[in-house]
């Protein structure tokens, strides 16, 4: 069995929910304020309209049942994507957005649950009603737990204990946080342009996943909340491929941090997955993290698509499957089909 817990979806109710935020779907690509993402490839199309209804075609259970079916999957589980969190916004849009994304991950899901669940959306600048609105998605809606970006909500850094809420809430309800970087140009308003390259996406998702990390552990969350679960998509960000550095610098080079153990000890609070873009890159967060501690996690449907990330590796059945669905079944508490051990 296969389970990708990396996937994003966009709905009609999704789109066109305020004047300047949006979101919308535009002839340059998804719309949010001043930003659009992927400015410079080619139009896919002639009208904002014909745009959105591009967009809204892939996403449509059939679409994504067909996607799935050539790659294998057998359940996805979506989220916001990253460039509509609306952090920035206004602090009573970015709390309505948040109901409304989830009113419609959820609608979407229930159409059909045998192949679809969903990671409830928060807005974490306002960490008070972050914590309700995640306590009605899970308690309501059936969210599998909460997607959030990586560095920063508007100025509330991970460490910072106003978030202390929210991961009391997370904990109380045993459900996981997943941590996608987002392009943080997005509310840099006309400025936007001077992210050269979508440098704040390409490279910073990975460093915002980073920093989610490192954070959480030297705020003493993780020591606050000894039972709080993350799952950091890429691979971890760089935070795997770097961590004897964060380890041994958390101790000589960090007298700030607060957390009370060395950082290493923290690690079976935190699953990765594979969603990095060569074998050997993979084997080697496999032998570093360890498989009990790794989903399956694609961007389903996104950008690239490079093949099953458990092939190569050199795995046993048994811990292959334990990465394609065991992990997450645990994790997720999805229902575990029998041919799925």
């Amino acid at each position: 069995m296969l389970i990708d817990v990396h996937a994003h979806l966009l709905t009609e109710g999704m789109f066109n929910r305020h004047e300047f935020w949006g979101p919308f779907m535009k002839v340059q690509g998804l719309t949010v304020g001043h930003f659009s993402l992927g400015t410079k490839q080619p139009a896919k199309a002639a009208t904002d309209q014909e745009a959105q209804a591009n967009l809204l075609a892939r996403m449509s259970h059939e679409s994504r049942r067909k996607l799935m079916a050539e790659r294998g999957v057998d359940k996805l589980v979506m989220s916001t994507p990253s460039h509509c969190f609306m952090y920035w916004a206004e602090r009573e849009f970015a709390n309505e957005y948040a109901r409304i994304c989830n009113d419609e991950l959820s609608a979407f899901c229930r159409a059909d649950p045998e192949h679809f669940d969903f990671w409830c959306h928060a807005n974490l600048a306002d960490p008070e009603n972050a914590a309700r609105e995640i306590e009605r998605a899970v308690v309501q809606l059936g969210a599998r737990g909460v997607c959030v970006g990586g560095a920063n909500f508007n100025g509330i850094e991970v460490h910072d204990e106003r978030l202390f809420p929210v991961w009391e809430r997370l904990s109380q309800l045993d459900v996981p946080i997943m941590v996608h970087g987002y392009n943080q140009s997005i509310y840099w308003g006309e400025r936007h342009h001077e992210d050269r390259f979508e440098t704040t996406s390409i490279v910073g998702d990975c460093v915002d996943e980073t920093l989610f990390f490192w954070h959480l552990i030297c705020g003493g969350a993780l020591d606050a909340f000894p039972n709080l679960k993350t799952y950091i998509t890429h691979a971890g960000g760089m935070a795997v491929f770097q961590l004897g550095r964060l380890s041994e610098l958390n101790r000589s080079m960090a007298p700030d941090s607060r957390n009370r153990r060395p950082l290493l000890e923290y690690m079976a609070n935190f699953y990765f997955d594979l969603d990095v873009h060569a074998p050997g890159l993979r084997r080697g967060v496999v032998e570093v993290v360890g498989i009990e501690r790794l989903l399956y996690g694609t961007n389903f449907g996104g950008a690239y698509d490079h093949g099953d990330l458990t092939e190569g590796l050199g795995l046993s059945d048994a811990n292959r499957e334990r990465i394609r669905s065991g992990n997450a079944i645990d994790l997720l508490k999805l229902d575990r089909p029998a041919r799925a051990g």
